[in-house]
C-alpha cells in the first residue's frame, strides 16, 4: 500500500522530541546528596537557566504534630528531639516555654541562665553544622573536617550534661531536670575562649576565596520586601537587611539582662548568609560568656504540680531557633494531654523562598541556594 506508506512518512510528529524541546524538566533529590536526606525538587531548564522549580516535600512524615495530642504534656518533649535533629535543645526550649505559659508558671532566674548557656552552645553547634555541609556541598573539603571539631567540643559538653550528644531532653515544664555539673563552667567559658581563633580560620579560608565568592555573592538574592513578604525568619531574613531576632524583639527567659547584637546583611544573597550566620556565632560566645559570669544560685525548678493540666485555653509561643522562628501553639480543653499541637518550624517556612531564589540562577548554583536556607527534612516533614 505506497499511498499509506507515503503518509505516514510525509505525517508531521505529534509530539516534541528531547532535542526539539525548549524546556527541560528534571528531579534534583530526594536522592541527592546535596538535598538534605529526603527533599525533591524538580527543576525547570533553559540549558542551565533555571527557569522555575517545585519543591516535593513528605518523605519522612512522621506526624510530631498529631503525636502530641496522643500523651501528657511531660511526654511530648523528647518526640520533638528528633524534629530539628541537628538543634534538639532549641526544639525543646520552645515546647516548654509555651507550656509555661499556658500554666502561668515562673521559671527559677539559675534555670533561666542555665538554658539560655545551652541554647546559644546549640546555636553555635548548629551553625558550625551548616557551614561545615554548605562548603562541603559547594566544593570545600577542609572547613568540614575543622567544622566538626569545633562541633565535638559542645557535643561533649551535651554529653556530660544532658546524657545524650545528638537528642537531648533535659528542660523540664517549670525549669531543668539536672543542674550543673562539676566543671561545666570551666569547660564552657574554655570552649568560648578557643572559638574566636577557630573563626578566624574558617574566614581565612572561605571569605576572601575568590571561588567561595563566586558561588555566592549575588547567588540567591532575595531582598528584604520578598522575605518579608515569604515569611522567612532568622538568618535568612537578617541577611536581607531586617533587623529581626525574638531574642531582642520579644526577650524570653533572661535574654533581656544580656549585651549582644543582632547582625544584618546588605544584599541578602548566599554570601551575606554566610557573614551573618559567622557573626551569629560570635555573638552566642559572647551571650554564653555573659550568662555563665552572670550565672546565680539557687533552685532550678518552678512551682509546678505534679500532674499537668492546664485550664482550657490557647497559647502560641515562639523562640529564635538558629533556623529562624521556632513556635508551637497549644489548645488545652482541661485535661492532661493537649487538645491540638501545631510547630510553625522555620525550615518549612523558609523554603517557600526557593523557586523566588533559584529562578535566574544556574543548575549548580541551586546546590549553593539550598545549603544557605540552612534546612533540616525533620524539620519540614514533622
Amino acid at each position: 500500500m505506497p499511498d499509506l506508506e507515503e503518509k505516514i512518512v510525509a505525517a508531521p510528529h505529534t509530539h516534541d522530541t528531547f532535542l526539539d524541546s525548549s524546556e527541560l524538566i528534571i528531579n534534583m533529590g530526594p536522592q541527592h546528596p546535596a538535598t538534605h536526606g529526603v527533599y525533591r525538587v524538580r527543576l525547570h531548564l533553559d540549558g542551565e537557566k533555571v527557569l522555575d522549580a517545585e519543591s516535593f516535600i513528605g518523605y519522612l512524615h512522621r506526624g510530631v504534630e498529631k503525636l502530641g495530642e496522643h500523651g501528657d504534656y511531660r511526654h511530648y518533649g523528647p518526640i520533638l528531639d528528633r524534629m530539628d535533629y541537628v538543634a534538639s535543645v532549641s526544639n525543646n526550649l520552645g515546647y516548654v516555654e509555651a507550656v509555661e505559659k499556658l500554666l502561668n508558671v515562673t521559671v527559677p532566674p539559675r534555670a533561666q541562665y542555665l538554658r539560655v548557656i545551652l541554647t546559644e552552645l546549640q546555636r553555635i553547634a548548629s551553625h558550625l553544622l551548616w557551614l561545615g555541609t554548605h562548603a562541603l556541598d559547594i566544593g570545600a573539603m577542609t572547613i568540614f573536617m575543622y567544622c566538626f571539631r569545633e562541633r565535638e567540643h559542645v557535643l561533649n559538653i551535651f554529653e556530660k550534661y544532658f546524657g545524650a550528644r545528638l537528642t537531648t531532653n533535659a528542660f523540664r515544664i517549670g525549669g531543668l531536670q539536672f543542674d550543673t555539673y562539676e566543671g561545666f563552667e570551666a569547660e564552657v567559658l574554655a570552649f568560648c575562649e578557643d572559638l574566636p581563633g577557630r573563626i578566624a580560620d574558617y574566614e581565612q579560608i572561605l571569605t576572601e576565596n575568590r571561588i567561595w565568592i563566586g558561588r555566592t555573592r549575588g547567588v540567591g538574592v532575595l531582598t528584604a520586601e520578598d522575605a518579608i513578604a515569604f515569611g522567612v525568619t532568622g538568618p535568612v531574613l537578617r541577611a536581607s537587611g531586617v533587623k529581626f531576632d525574638i531574642r531582642k524583639a520579644f526577650p524570653y527567659e533572661c535574654y533581656a539582662d544580656l549585651d549582644f547584637d543582632v547582625p544584618i546583611g546588605e544584599q541578602g544573597d548566599t554570601y551575606d548568609r554566610y557573614l551573618v550566620r559567622m557573626e551569629e556565632m560570635r555573638q552566642s560566645r559572647r551571650i554564653v560568656m555573659q550568662a555563665v559570669e552572670k550565672l546565680p544560685d539557687g533552685p532550678i525548678m518552678g512551682k509546678v504540680t505534679r500532674v499537668i493540666r492546664p485550664l482550657a485555653g490557647e497559647v502560641y509561643h515562639a523562640i529564635e531557633a538558629p533556623k529562624g522562628e521556632l513556635g508551637f501553639f497549644i489548645v488545652s480543653d482541661g485535661t492532661t494531654t493537649p487538645y491540638r499541637t501545631r510547630i510553625r518550624p522555620p525550615s518549612f517556612v523558609n523554603l517557600q523562598a526557593l523557586p523566588k531564589m533559584v529562578k535566574g540562577q544556574l543548575v549548580a548554583d541551586v546546590i549553593a541556594i539550598i545549603g544557605t536556607l540552612d534546612i533540616v527534612l525533620g524539620e519540614i516533614d514533622r
